[in-house]
């Protein structure tokens, strides 16, 4: 009987987990679907990507389906940790309302953390490609990143929105309002190649982040004064 050759100390160590292989498959999904579509997307493609086997695709998400969906909760899970960093908790001890100052103050700060994270980070270009192929052609796993992140963030902002106003969160003008301040901040993403060029910046790193965080502050501070005195 020939016995297979067991793999050294060094050969398991460098092996992928099954959970690394996960990982880099869910992650290569995102790429390429952002870039070439789910359709013009092969499992062969995603597996060379991700070096990994083309039966563990099958294995750990059943086929190509089953891996737009994970990678779809994989964008869930990624954005309620930055959502849940960026947005904190904005009632005080015992159920009492944050004061309005408080709230402006949370608000600046959510959009700094949105602007590291969306501007600066290489895996938000991944999850904003696929996303916006997403938003052009829906499926179930736009469906699943809506339920679980883009309804309960922008609901989220706009309760902040009325601490810092009093004005209602759930009035047409305040969910527009927050879609606003969100969609300055992904614009220096899906029009980063623009922004370089026009900015004479070779890359946007963290000093140019910051500049843009100050400028997307600025702008909230404008709109929450020019509230100052209106009736909600």
């Amino acid at each position: 009987m020939i016995r297979k050759p067991s793999l050294t100390n060094t050969q398991a160590a460098s092996s992928p987990s099954a959970e690394q292989t996960r990982t880099a498959l869910i992650r290569a999904a995102l790429t390429l679907f952002g870039a070439k579509g789910f359709e013009g997307t092969s499992t062969r493609e995603i597996a060379a990507q991700a070096n990994a086997n083309i039966g563990s695709i099958a294995y750990h998400f059943g086929g190509k389906e089953g891996l737009r969906t994970a990678a779809a909760d994989y964008i869930v899970a990624t954005i309620q940790g930055i959502a849940g960093q960026a947005l904190g908790n904005f009632e005080l001890a015992g159920g009492a309302k944050i004061t309005p100052e408080a709230a402006h103050a949370q608000l600046r700060a959510a959009l700094e953390r949105m602007v590291a994270f969306v501007v600066v980070q290489p895996e938000a270009g991944e999850i904003v490609q696929f996303l916006l192929r997403e938003l052009a052609h829906p499926t179930a796993a736009l469906d699943r990143i809506y339920s679980g992140v883009f309804e309960p963030t922008h609901k989220r902002l706009c309760a902040m929105w009325e601490a810092a106003t009093g004005e209602a969160a759930e009035s047409q003008e305040t969910k527009l309002v927050v879609f606003t301040l969100i969609g300055q901040v992904v614009y220096f993403r899906i029009g980063r190649e623009a922004v370089k060029r026009r900015m004479g910046w070779s890359e946007i790193g963290q000093a140019d982040a910051a500049k843009i965080a100050t400028v997307a502050g600025h702008n909230l501070d404008a709109i929450l004064n020019s509230r100052k005195g209106r009736k909600p």
